[in-house]
């Protein structure tokens, strides 16, 4: 019973709640005592979130009958391991967490923050669900990048002293970056069968063979952003080391890999991001 709720959770994701807020809070060190509490609940915040919105996508995908042939990892609805009422309810819960997580912070930083939060599970929740899902109209990568690169990157920081800096906007693009990179081979896997189903993701309009030179220009680019990183803070070019992770994948698609030999990508594409972005913290942090 506990196995599909974690499936369902899609642990391969989680990357991208990590990731911004190790380095929202690593930008910060050097500017001021990290108050490690709120650092602790900006990142239940993110998990939950995540959480959330796989559930919700999961419910969604599911009832609409998108992802009744699809070949990525098992879905919680589509499978019939779960019913769309339980999905849901999931989705609340992870929901909720985030909230009183957030909530808590909000007391402690200000009432700003509860328009954050009520703005980032609306996006959650309006991804896949609604009756204008906007993942299906090829924003998913906008809203990824926003939420999962800016929003909490930024957020981990300001949460500290309710300040931002140029280096903290630096880093959560770098993070931004990485988590449309997992979206994007989870889209370009899914190309066929979101065809059909009429969901029209980015990686749907774009296509096949540009879709993969966008994956590889993603890490292309979160180089050059922890290159950038460390012009203020050298020891952050440890970043780098994370990308050799990303080289397997990379070759992988722009060497033709479709259906389910994409599988294993999405699991590198996820370890090379939380290589890069734990790496790049410990630079961070060193330099602070």
């Amino acid at each position: 019973m506990t196995s599909r709720w974690l499936l369902g959770a899609r642990p391969k994701t989680l990357p991208a709640a990590i990731v911004p807020v190790a380095l929202g809070t690593t930008a910060f060190v050097g500017e001021g005592q990290v108050i490690w509490w709120r650092s602790g609940a900006a990142l239940v915040v993110a998990l939950a979130l995540q959480v959330a919105t796989n559930y919700v996508n999961d419910y969604a995908d599911g009832g609409r009958g998108t992802d009744d042939d699809r070949v990525g990892p098992l879905r919680l609805v589509a499978s019939g391991l779960a019913t769309p009422g339980e999905v849901k309810r999931a989705a609340l819960v992870a929901f909720l967490v985030a909230g009183l997580a957030g909530g808590a912070l909000a007391l402690a930083v200000g009432p700003e923050l509860f328009v954050v939060g009520a703005l980032s599970m609306l996006a959650g929740w309006a991804y896949t669900g609604g009756p204008r899902p906007y993942g299906y109209l090829g924003l998913g990568e906008v809203f990824v990048f926003i939420f999962f690169g800016l929003v909490a990157t930024i957020g981990s920081f300001y949460v500290q002293d309710s300040s931002v800096s140029l280096l903290a906007v630096e880093v959560a693009v770098v993070a931004g970056l990485m988590a449309v990179a997992l979206l994007v081979i989870n889209n370009l896997r899914d190309i066929p069968g979101d065809t059909q189903s009429g969901k029209r993701t980015l990686a749907v309009k774009l296509g096949d063979r540009v879709t993969r030179r966008v994956y590889a220009a993603l890490f292309a680019l979160t180089g050059f952003g922890v290159i950038l990183a460390a012009v203020e803070r050298p020891p952050a070019l440890l970043g780098l080391l994370g990308l050799l992770l990303a080289l397997p994948p990379i070759r992988a698609v722009m060497g033709g890999a479709s259906g389910g030999a994409l599988i294993p990508v999405l699991g590198q594409t996820g370890r090379a991001q939380l290589a890069t972005g734990l790496l790049l913290s410990i630079g961070l942090a060193l330099g602070g």
